[in-house]
């Protein structure tokens, strides 16, 4: 029975945004522009860390993966948002389907992971500075972003395996713009008891514990900010850390928001409004973050157009 259910659901259907149709363009139009910014953004930082010399160190390396990440993470569900928006039958094959939520998961987890890794960066730079080219080797640095990719593969696959086990009888309509493992477990008419207790579970490993070591790693930097007694040395360690600060408020805001305001869900989706967040503007922002608050970067910016220019004339 449970494989006859799974292979007559060829397909699912996707609802989309909430969006009344004389709105369609100018929504359209605003996505499109974000993800396009996200896209150039994220590919300018990682062209200007891999020509620049200067920004070959930890927290540029980190970075660069951070970019691809996030280029990557939109790619994933923006596109079909994009072409739903303009399509009268927004569907989606169930291989598709799985593997869209696979991706998502796949590259939100890594996010966590890649950001906990910037902050154990900053940790060591500002605590123990004189340790730094030691304890933050390229050795170290390539196997925080090699576990960042396994423990994500394994959380997402986790997710996939048990999805793919469920039967989904009659019901194939998504209460999403894309395929969203939440609104997929709403619609099986299995036993979903167990994919919920690995939400839960991974939940801690790959969101929880990170921002436990986030907020440890910053209560250290702080604790070692106090006990310097210049105002300048303070303002030099809250600058190397202010890019980093405002990615993680972006990404762990959107998250406790969704947890924090349950009533906005009798206004509109907070899936929806989360999943945006995720998505859209959270990938959007990194690059205004990083090249308008760090000088390294406006400087490598400022290299490469002046070089820019000299070759133009």
């Amino acid at each position: 029975m449970r494989k006859e259910n799974q292979s007559s659901m060829s397909e699912f259907f996707l609802l989309g945004l909430p969006i009344r149709p004389e709105q369609q363009g100018m929504f359209f139009a605003l996505f499109l522009g974000m993800y396009l910014t996200t896209v150039l953004g994220n590919l300018l930082i990682i062209l200007l860390i891999r020509l620049d010399s200067r920004l070959h160190t930890p927290m540029y390396f980190f970075l660069s993966h951070l970019a691809f990440t996030d280029v990557s993470f939109s790619s994933v569900t923006v596109p079909k948002m994009l072409v739903d928006m303009h399509a009268k039958y927004k569907s989606i094959p169930y291989a598709g389907c799985i593997s869209q939520m696979y991706f998502f998961i796949f590259f939100t987890d890594l996010d966590s992971f890649l950001i906990t890794s910037m902050a154990y960066d900053r940790y060591v730079a500002i605590c123990h500075p004189l340790h730094y080219t030691t304890i933050m080797r390229e050795e170290l640095c390539a196997l925080l972003v090699a576990i960042s990719w396994i423990l994500s593969c394994a959380s997402s696959l986790s997710h996939t395996l048990l999805l793919s086990q469920l039967s989904f009888c009659a019901a194939n309509t998504i209460s999403h713009f894309f395929c969203d493992l939440g609104a997929l477990l709403k619609l099986s008419c299995s036993d979903i008891f167990l994919n919920e207790l690995v939400m839960f579970t991974v939940g801690v490993v790959v969101i929880t514990l990170p921002f436990i070591c986030i907020l440890v790693s910053y209560g250290y930097i702080g604790a070692t900010i106090l006990k310097v007694p210049s105002t300048k040395g303070i303002c030099k360690a809250l600058s190397t850390c202010g890019s980093h600060l405002s990615v993680v408020s972006l990404y762990y805001g959107a998250i406790f928001g969704q947890y924090l305001f349950p009533k906005l869900s009798n206004f509109i989706d907070k899936d929806i409004i989360v999943a945006l967040m995720y998505t859209v503007v959270t990938p959007m922002l990194n690059p205004f973050i990083y090249s308008l608050r760090n000088r390294d970067m406006k400087e490598a910016l400022g290299k490469l157009f002046s070089r820019a220019t000299f070759f133009s004339q």
